[in-house]
C-alpha cells in the first residue's frame, strides 16, 4: 500500500525509541571473503600437487565473479563499454590460458574495488540518512481536550502538538504556550540553541532543549522546511554537474582504449600475458567513482552547516565565481530598522519626542513607525491617547496629543502642513543623512521638536564574509533599491567599493546581464523573492532566506540561516572538490599510462596489474572521501 503523499520518506524514531534502519546487505562481504580466501589458496600453490587443473580458482572465479558477469551482459545489451566489460575479458582470457591464480585474485580486486567504492559513496551519503533521522514519527497530539500519541503524518493544521523537555519538534508551526530554546542545527546549521517565545515560528526536526511546548501546527511531512531540505538533498544527488558526465566519458574512452591497446599489444607482441595485464592494469574506476563522491561529499558536509546545493552542477558552477553580487536589505542588513538616534530641539526631551511619535505610530504597520514603536517600548514610554491618526502616503502621519497636532514625517509633510524647518533641523537632516541614516520629523504644536534617526542594522558577518572573499579574489558588489547615501554608507561599513542603487528587479537583471557579458561567473546573493529574476539569470542564485518557502524554490543554493559568511565557505568547499576531482583526473592518466606502457613491455604480469589497478583505484577514491567532514 502506498504512503501518503506528504509522509516523509524516512526513518522512525523518538525520544526512547529505536531507529530502525534498513539491514545491510551482508551477500557481498560474504562473497568478497570467500574470494579472498580462495585467492589466497590459489597463490600459495596448495593444489599443485593434487592437480594440473586449480579448480578451487575457477569454481570462485565463476561463482564470485557472477556480479561482474551479470553487469558485463547488462552494459553489451546496451552497447556500452564499461569497466566490467574490460575486467571480464581479462578474467576470461586469464582462465582460456591457463592462469588460474590470476583470474581468481583479479576477480577478487574487482569486487574489492566495488565494494570499497560502494563504501565511501554510502558514506558520502550519510548526511541524508542523518536527515531523515531528524524527524520523529510520531507525535503527541491535544484533540478533545485528551491527550495521546498517534502517527505524525495523521496530524491536521491547526492542532495542537505537545513537544516536551529532549524530544524532536515533529511539525512546522507555531509557540503557542511554553519558552525555552530550540537546537535546531539540523535545519540552520547554526551551532547555539535559539530562545523561542510565545508567536516564535519552530520547524520539525529541531530539538526542544528546554520546557514543555505547545505548537500549533501549520505543516507536516514533506510540506515542512525539513522535508524540503530532504527532498532537494535527495534531487540533488541525482543531478549530474558536467564535470561528472565528463568523467564518465573519460571512463569509457579509457576502456575502450585499453581494449584496442591490447589488441595492438598481442598483435605486436604474441604475448597473451602481457594482453591480459593491459587490459587489467588501465583503470578508470578511480575517476567514474571519485567524481560524483567528491561532489556528494561536499554537498553532504555544506548540508550539515545549513546550506541546501540544489545539484552538483552548482559545486562547479561556484568554484569557477569571480564576482559576488550582493543584495542589501535582508541580506549584508537584517531589513529590520531600528532607532540610533533622537534629537530633542526646541526644549523638548529625547522622550518626549517618542512620547509624540509613538502616539502617532502606535497603530501603523510601516517598517519605521515599528522601529519607533520598538524604541519607545525599550525606554519604557507610553503613548498617549490619540483621537485618530491619518497615515499620508509617502510622506508620514498626523495624529492629535494633548489637544495639539502631531506630525511624523518627512520634510515634505512638514512643509505641507505650513511647519517652518530652522537652520538646525536642515543641519541634522545632513548629518543624519550623510551617516546613511533615514531621517523622521516630530513636530508637535506647530514646531519641529525632535528628529528621529533610522538605519538598518548591518548583520555582524557581513564585513568580514566580504573580506574573505576579496582575499579569494572574488569581487562583490551591492545591488540595492535603497538611496545612493543610506548603501553608500553600508558598503563602507562592509567594505564593498562598487555599489549601484535605487535599481528596480529590471535594473538588477539588466546590470546581471551586462557583467555575464563581458564573461564574468556571478553568484547572485538575495532574499529570494524581490530578487528572483536576478538569481535565475545569474550562474549561481543563493537565497538568504532563513528556510523561507521562497528563498527555497527559487534559489540554486538555499542558505538555511542568513548568515553571509557561509558564502565563503561554499566557495572554498566547491574549490577543493574541484581541485580533487582534477587530481584524480591526471592522477588516472598518469598510472594508467605507466601501467599500459610496463604490461606492453612485459614487464607486469596479471597480478601485479590487478594490484596496480585496485592500489590506484583506492588512492583516488580516498582522495574524495577526504571530503568527507
Amino acid at each position: 500500500m502506498s504512503s501518503p503523499t506528504n509522509e516523509l520518506p524516512v526513518l522512525q524514531g523518538m525520544r526512547g525509541s529505536p531507529v530502525h534502519e534498513p539491514p545491510k546487505n551482508r551477500e557481498d562481504e560474504i562473497r568478497l571473503s570467500l574470494m579472498g580466501v580462495a585467492a589466497l589458496f590459489s597463490y600459495l600453490g596448495f593444489w599443485r600437487s593434487l592437480s594440473p587443473i586449480d579448480f578451487v580458482a575457477i569454481g570462485a572465479t565463476l561463482v564470485g565473479g557472477y556480479p561482474v558477469f551479470v553487469e558485463t551482459f547488462r552494459s553489451l545489451r546496451h552497447r556500452a563499454i564499461n569497466m566490467e566489460v574490460s575486467m571480464t575479458v581479462a578474467i576470461v582470457a586469464s582462465l582460456l590460458v591457463g592462469q588460474f591464480t590470476a583470474a581468481v585474485v583479479v576477480t577478487f580486486f574487482v569486487l574489492l574495488s566495488e565494494f570499497i567504492e560502494a563504501y565511501a559513496v554510502d558514506k558520502g551519503r550519510a548526511t541524508i540518512v542523518k536527515l531523515e533521522k531528524s524527524i520523529p514519527r510520531r507525535a503527541l497530539v491535544r484533540r478533545n481536550g485528551e491527550e495521546f500519541e498517534t502517527d505524525v503524518e495523521t496530524i491536521q493544521p491547526g492542532e495542537i502538538v505537545i513537544v516536551r523537555d529532549g524530544e524532536r519538534i515533529p511539525v512546522d508551526g507555531v509557540l503557542v504556550k511554553g519558552s525555552g530554546f530550540v537546537d535546531q542545527s539540523a535545519i540552520t546549521g547554526e551551532a547555539i540553541a535559539v530562545e523561542k517565545t510565545d508567536g516564535s515560528r519552530v520547524f520539525a526536526g529541531s530539538v526542544d532543549e528546554s520546557g514543555v511546548f505547545e505548537v500549533r501546527t501549520e505543516k507536516i511531512g514533506t510540506e515542512t522546511v525539513f522535508g524540503q531540505i530532504i527532498k532537494l538533498v535527495e534531487e540533488a544527488e541525482n543531478r549530474k554537474a558536467p564535470i561528472q558526465r565528463l568523467s564518465d566519458k573519460l571512463a569509457t574512452w579509457l576502456v575502450e582504449f585499453t581494449i584496442v591497446f591490447a589488441a595492438i599489444t598481442f598483435i605486436v607482441t604474441r604475448n597473451l600475458i602481457s594482453t591480459i595485464s593491459v587490459i587489467v592494469v588501465a583503470g578508470a574506476c578511480g575517476v567514474a567513482a571519485g567524481t560524483p563522491l567528491a561532489i556528494v561529499a561536499v554537498m553532504g558536509g555544506l548540508a550539515k552547516r545549513g546550506v541546501i546545493v540544489k545539484g552538483g552542477v552548482y559545486v562547479q558552477e561556484m568554484s569557477k565565481v569571480d564576482t559576488v553580487v550582493i543584495d542589501k536589505t535582508g541580506t549584508l542588513t537584517f531589513g529590520d530598522p531600528e532607532v540610533t538616534d533622537i534629537v530633542g530641539l526646541d526644549g523638548c526631551s529625547e522622550n518626549q519626542v517618542l512620547t509624540y511619535a509613538y502616539t502617532a505610530e502606535k497603530f501603523s504597520k510601516h517598517p519605521l513607525a515599528r522601529a519607533i514603536i520598538a524604541k519607545a517600548q525599550q525606554r519604557g514610554v507610553s503613548p498617549g491617547a490619540s483621537t485618530s491618526s491619518d497615515y499620508v502616503v509617502g510622506k508620514g502621519i498626523m495624529s492629535w496629543y494633548d489637544g495639539e497636532q502631531v506630525l511624523v514625517g518627512n520634510s515634505v509633510l512638514m512643509k505641507e502642513q505650513s511647519i517652518a524647518l530652522s537652520n538646525d533641523v536642515d543641519t541634522t537632516i545632513t548629518s543624519k543623512v550623510s551617516e546613511g541614516k533615514t531621517t523622521v520629523l516630530v513636530a508637535h504644536g506647530g514646531r519641529i521638536c525632535g528628529i528621529i534617526g533610522i538605519t538598518d542594522k548591518i548583520r555582524n558577518e557581513s564585513r568580514e564574509a566580504v573580506q574573505d572573499l576579496e582575499k579569494m579574489g572574488i569581487s562583490t558588489i551591492m545591488l540595492t533599491g535603497d538611496n545612493k547615501v543610506a548603501s553608500k554608507a553600508v558598503g563602507d561599513q562592509v567594505g564593498i567599493e562598487e555599489v549601484h542603487a535605487e535599481l528596480l528587479p529590471s535594473d538588477k537583471v539588466s546590470y546581471i546581464e551586462q557583467l555575464s557579458t563581458s564573461g564574468r561567473k556571478i553568484a547572485m546573493v538575495g532574499d529570494g523573492v524581490n530578487d528572483a529574476p536576478a538569481l535565475a539569470l545569474a550562474n549561481v542564485g543563493i537565497g538568504m532566506g532563513a528556510g523561507t518557502d521562497i528563498a527555497i524554490e527559487e534559489a540554486d543554493i538555499v542558505l538555511m540561516t542568513n548568515d553571509l559568511g557561509r558564502i565563503p565557505m561554499i566557495v572554498k568547499a566547491s574549490k577543493k572538490a574541484y581541485g580533487v576531482i582534477m587530481q584524480n583526473f591526471y592522477g588516472t592518466l598518469i598510472v594508467d599510462g605507466i601501467g599500459l606502457t610496463l604490461a606492453f613491455q612485459g614487464l607486469l604480469n596479471p597480478l601485479f596489474a590487478a594490484g596496480i589497478h585496485v592500489v590506484s583505484e583506492l588512492v583516488f577514491i580516498l582522495n574524495s572521501a577526504r571530503l568527507i567532514r
